[in-house]
């Protein structure tokens, strides 16, 4: 395949001898491609939320410009990036940019996007009988048991290990409509396991700080035993695949096999590490409020009794008569 089609930007999914020019540091920069169903939803979503934004301001209400940088800069931004530059154009030729790939779509992109608030947004936007249907659908059996912690942590954790310890994996690779369907699963999945973790928007439930942390610390050492599991591994995943492209450039499928399991292990433990650290700073945020409240809650009912003691009304009640 000529080395024009990655500069213009127009690239199909690599195919069994049929491959992209070697990948370079400025092929890295310039190696975009076109993934039309990804970039599709990516504007259909960004004009849904930005929309509801200005019919927010519209109404006189105000809406943070953190919370839109981060759905649409950080969330939307995020899922461009990992479809549409190198990263969609290498990610069907090595497996370690298909983890990048990975780790963007399941991690990156729903911390992002939880962050947005994009069910509040809906909330205050909404007329009463769409307000009423999201209500609906979050008290829903459906969602309680999806955004259980453990059936969430359970289907964030195992995932990866059907993806990549099944056929499946390799028919995402050999079909373009599952290939983008497999990346929505990631974000979807993510976002089952994030979003009620990070509390920004309503959930079906909503878990205590300490729980949070328990269950973001507890899901550490999956990513890092599927990485290692992947490094020292000397069976090839998708290995008709991967032997059969014709690829000539770069790193062996092996050693290739075995950055994707490094990269796994090192992306993933991370991320759960930056979570971890910003549930314990949310906590203690918390915490100083609460105390602040309660200190505040004491100084009225020390103020109460004082009016008390001199003979002064006291939140209501009459004054007791003076001798």
């Amino acid at each position: 395949m000529p080395a024009s089609a990655i500069l213009t930007g127009v690239l199909l999914h690599a195919t069994p001898g049929s491959v992209p020019p070697e990948m370079t540091w400025p092929r890295v920069l310039t190696g975009w491609t076109l993934e039309p169903v990804p970039l599709i939803a990516v504007l259909v979503t960004a004009a849904l939320y930005l929309g509801a934004v200005r019919r927010l301001k519209q109404r006189g209400d105000r809406w943070s410009v953190g919370r839109s940088l981060a759905f649409v800069g950080g969330g939307l931004g995020s899922v461009l990036i990992a479809t549409q530059s190198f990263l969609g154009t290498y990610d069907t030729v090595l497996i370690w940019v298909h983890m990048v790939q990975h780790m963007m779509l399941s991690m990156i992109v729903p911390i992002f996007l939880a962050l947005g608030a994009p069910i509040t947004l809906l909330l205050r936007v909404s007329g009463s009988r769409t307000h009423r249907l999201v209500l609906r659908v979050l008290h829903s059996k459906v969602a309680a048991v999806l955004t259980f912690p453990v059936v969430a942590g359970l289907l964030f954790v195992l995932n990866p290990y059907v993806l990549y310890f099944t056929p499946l994996y390799q028919a995402t690779l050999e079909h373009a409509w599952l290939h983008d369907l497999n990346h929505l699963h990631f974000v979807l999945i993510g976002c089952l396991w994030f979003w009620p973790l990070i509390g920004v928007d309503p959930m079906p439930r909503r878990m205590p700080y300490g729980f949070r942390m328990l269950a973001a610390f507890a899901t550490m050492p999956f990513h890092a035993w599927l990485g290692v599991t992947i490094m020292s591994s000397s069976t090839l995943i998708a290995e008709d695949w991967y032997l059969n492209l014709g690829r000539t450039w770069g790193p062996s499928p092996l050693q290739d096999q075995r950055m994707a399991g490094g990269i796994l292990w090192t992306a993933g433990e991370l991320v759960s590490l930056l979570i971890f650290g910003a549930l314990f700073v949310q906590w203690m945020r918390e915490s100083e409020r609460e105390a602040r409240r309660e200190d505040r809650r004491l100084d009225r009912i020390d103020a109460e009794v004082a009016r008390a003691e001199r003979g002064l009304p006291v939140e209501g009640l009459p004054a007791e008569p003076q001798p």
